[in-house]
């Protein structure tokens, strides 16, 4: 089994607590990202998820955050996930990002509108752990509507449908989703606790952290920063990291990966065809089938719209 440690962090664009964006120095960016670096190095991640990190843009020093942190870490392998970008005097380009001790096989940005500013979106990976091929989906939602996380959950959800339909057989487990969720957390009706529902429709996930908070950071009173673990990932240890480089403090998640666990899919289809063999007959003990007022439905249903509650 192999171990891995995930970290994900909302670095707010290298500007440390300073509360208002473009007020803060190239300098004093180099140097917040420099004491990011450190933390990085003294937690040891495999994977990095990284949100609200820039390219290239005037506010945040005009130079790549990301090939600059990937300079004081031993993490080789980056992608960016750019979400917006702006030509001009005021030019910006920033996103979600990942680094990675591992190589990174394959990866897509997927943005959820069109804004120049402000526009989140999510960037999957998939990344070769010793020879296995592990899915993870690094994504923020926004900031200010529930109705717009319903929304721009809709779309990730469509996507990891299609993820497990086209490409999601060659990897060795159900994607892992970490991020900023920009909502309170599990206990209300948010985004959450509506993704958590819905991905059990896919497989077993669990959410870390347990406890803890993570907004902001020098007086936390909100759990926006999670991570879904799909079934595979067993010996979870997750904690909120105690840090001031960012208005959100990071939260790193450690677990064992199996070899190859079977998927919800999978289980839902071996099960069917011994069902089928036996003549048929109640298939209400089988995983990945539910009983609904309009019949059975398969561990991957259609998702015509994200429910307000959990």
């Amino acid at each position: 089994m192999q171990r891995i440690r995930l970290v994900t962090f909302n670095i707010a664009h290298g500007r440390g607590l300073m509360p208002i964006q473009g007020m803060t120095s190239a300098r004093k960016i180099r140097m917040n990202l420099r004491k990011i670096a450190q933390l990085l190095t003294r937690l040891d991640p495999d994977v990095v998820a990284l949100q609200e990190i820039d390219e290239c843009s005037r506010w945040a020093g005009n130079f790549d955050h990301l090939d600059y942190l990937r300079s004081f870490v031993n993490l080789p392998y980056a992608v960016f996930g750019i979400n917006n970008r702006r030509e001009g005097l005021l030019n910006l380009s920033y996103g979600n990002a990942f680094l990675s001790k591992h190589p990174i096989a394959v990866s897509e940005t997927i943005v959820f509108g069109r804004r120049q500013v402000g526009e989140k979106g999510f960037l999957y990976a998939e990344f070769d752990v010793r020879g296995q091929r592990v899915p993870v989906v690094n994504l923020h939602l926004h900031y200010g509507s529930r109705h717009h996380r319903f929304r721009q959950l809709d779309r990730l959800l469509a996507y990891l449908k299609e993820q497990a339909r086209d490409r999601g057989v060659g990897a060795t487990t159900s994607p892992i989703i970490c991020g900023d969720f920009n909502n309170p957390g599990t206990h209300r009706a948010d985004a959450t606790s509506s993704l958590l529902s819905h991905l059990f429709d896919f497989d077993d996930y669990v959410l870390h952290p347990k406890s803890g908070r993570t907004f902001p950071s020098p007086f936390p009173s909100r759990l926006l920063d999670f991570v879904f673990l799909p079934p595979g990932c067993g010996h979870v240890q997750s904690e909120v990291v105690k840090s001031l480089l960012s208005d959100h403090r990071p939260v790193v998640v450690e677990f064992t990966l199996e070899a190859n666990p079977m998927r919800a899919l999978d289980r839902t289809e071996l099960a069917l065809a011994e069902n089928s063999r036996n003549g048929g007959g109640d298939t209400s003990a089988i995983p990945g089938i539910r009983e609904e007022k309009a019949g059975k439905v398969w561990a991957f249903r259609s998702v015509p719209g994200v429910p307000t509650g959990g």
